[in-house]
């Protein structure tokens, strides 16, 4: 008997597609498409969520970091250090502001930005440390926020996987001067679209970006500077507010699933990531595999997706490469060995059990 096929991810509406739908329709019925009460009401409701005081929605996570770079003056001549280890999005947001990437190693643990690296790699010309929570696990913000307050440098936290995740009980996205969240489809709040927001508890910085996005307009067809158009429109706006009363049973129901791998996974061909603070959302849950396409293999062939996050570091692909050489060997080491399971709120116990199973097979059958 074939087994059935577990994907490695389903972003249709599920439980709340009623909500979803009923939030299109009254977004349809307005006639009412751009810059509403829909956006007006998503930003409120997720700054409050998310323990900020200022949301703007912009277009997509990208645009929401570009424009806090810009929003905070930081561009041509200025250096922002960034994690080897990431979506290619983050450098392409620190490219686009005009500014200069700093890729540097990541801590073996977090998985994440390491302190000692950023703090090597800080230099006269450096503007700005954009930490990103990477696969829901918070930075180590403490010693970063330390670094950037010693060196009056910038700290921008790119949330875009970590909705609602907090570090040692606080919020993330709180503890820099802006943070940045995507609601990207397959994000832990996913429009059925693009979208994203640029958050911060400074007014100031949220009023320029509130003009930049749309086109650095002060009022109408004045423009003030050269911004962008980058506005998170109503339909998405809806969507998420729909879908936002229900992200803190996801959340809960993710930690849940990963509890479950934990507990049962075993074997010497994995290793499971830290978990350093149950702030944790777990927007993925990669493990390490040495023998990776093998045990990607032998889990397609039971009918199971995997999927890579990430196969090669930032500093090594084509668009981000340097004429000087970045050294980061923890990355380059994850890079080869990192693999990500299924995991999200649709998945049940027992599709979690069968991977499990497949997973500790293909442990038993390498070390026959």
């Amino acid at each position: 008997m074939t087994s059935a096929h577990i994907p490695f991810l389903d972003v249709r509406p599920q439980e709340d597609a009623t909500a979803v739908n009923d939030a299109i329709k009254r977004v349809i019925d307005s006639g009412q498409f751009i810059l509403g009460p829909e956006v007006q009401a998503f930003e409120r409701e997720f700054a409050e969520a998310s323990a900020l005081t200022h949301a703007v929605g912009v277009g997509n996570g990208t645009d929401a970091l570009c424009l806090l770079l810009e929003g905070l003056g930081i561009g041509a001549g200025d250096e922002v250090i960034t994690t080897a280890l990431s979506a290619g999005f983050t450098a392409i947001a620190i490219i686009r502001s005009g500014a200069t990437p700093v890729f540097v190693d990541i801590d073996e643990h977090r998985l994440t930005l390491d302190p000692a690296a950023v703090r090597s790699a800080i230099t006269p010309r450096t503007a700005a440390i954009i930490p990103v929570h990477l696969y829901g696990q918070a930075a180590d913000l403490t010693t970063l926020s330390q670094l950037a307050t010693r060196h009056n440098l910038a700290l921008i936290e790119d949330c875009c996987q970590a909705h609602l995740a907090t570090y040692q009980g606080r919020a993330v996205g709180s503890f820099g001067h802006g943070c940045a969240f995507s609601f990207y489809p397959t994000k832990n709040l996913g429009a059925l679209g693009d979208g994203g927001a640029a958050c911060t508890n400074d007014a100031g910085l949220a009023e320029r970006i509130r003009s930049l996005r749309n086109g650095g307009m002060s009022r109408t067809s004045y423009h003030e500077h050269a911004g962008i158009n980058s506005r998170l429109d109503e339909l998405q706006a809806a969507v998420l507010r729909a879908r936002l009363p229900f992200l803190s049973g996801w959340t809960t129901k993710r930690r849940m699933l990963v509890a479950r791998y934990r507990e049962r996974l075993h074997g010497h061909a994995i290793a499971l990531p830290s978990e350093i603070d149950p702030g944790h959302v777990y927007h993925l849950f990669p493990i390490r595999a040495t023998r990776r396409e093998q045990l990607r293999e032998h889990l397609g062939n039971s009918g199971i997706d995997t999927v890579v996050h990430y196969p090669t570091p930032l500093p090594e692909q084509p668009a981000f490469k340097s004429n000087t050489a970045v050294m980061c060997p923890v990355a380059e080491d994850i890079c080869q060995e990192i693999v990500s399971l299924p995991l999200h709120p649709q998945l049940n116990d027992d599709a979690v059990d069968r991977i499990i199973e497949t997973v500790n097979d293909f442990d038993r059958i390498s070390h026959r």
